[in-house]
């Protein structure tokens, strides 16, 4: 019936250039599955001048979980939409996690980088030889007060 291609959703193309025969194809699905799909918004193909659907390889290992999903897994179009929703936004996370690690990796380098260039270490510190028993109290403003 179908060739079994295996696409990696990690290693694939975002090029939406394959028309709708050949992503059917590939997915091992019916066209006209694909424009349901599409109708749902469980994928989301470009389009050509004419109008006419385009896919990526990205949207055709797509289909492919979604038919992993649907046929062996008995999960329904509305879990699949959802599941898949929840996907991207994990993904979203794990790459704004990445950024801020980035930025929070590249905040030590810089305090280390500038703790080596201050002459003396804790100068703006003062070290108090006998533990202090001041008091301190203290009483919210009244209205008006200053």
């Amino acid at each position: 019936m179908y060739e079994e291609v295996s696409i990696s959703v990690e290693q694939a193309s975002d090029a939406k250039v394959l028309i709708i025969s050949v992503a059917a194809k590939l997915a091992g699905m019916h066209p006209q599955t694909l424009r349901q799909y599409d109708r749902l918004g469980l994928v989301q193909p470009g389009r050509a001048g004419g109008g006419g659907r385009r896919y990526s390889e990205r949207d055709v290992a797509l289909l492919r979980e979604v038919q992993k999903l649907s046929q062996e897994e008995g999960v329904n179009l509305a879990g699949i939409k959802r599941i898949i929703g929840l996907e991207q936004l994990v993904g979203e996370l794990q790459e704004r996690v990445a950024q801020m690690e980035a930025q929070l990796d590249a905040a030590y380098r810089r305090v280390a980088e500038l703790e080596t260039m201050v002459t003396y270490p804790g100068r703006d510190l003062v070290r108090q030889e006998r533990p202090s028993t001041a008091l301190v109290v203290w009483r919210p403003r009244r209205p008006g007060e200053r």
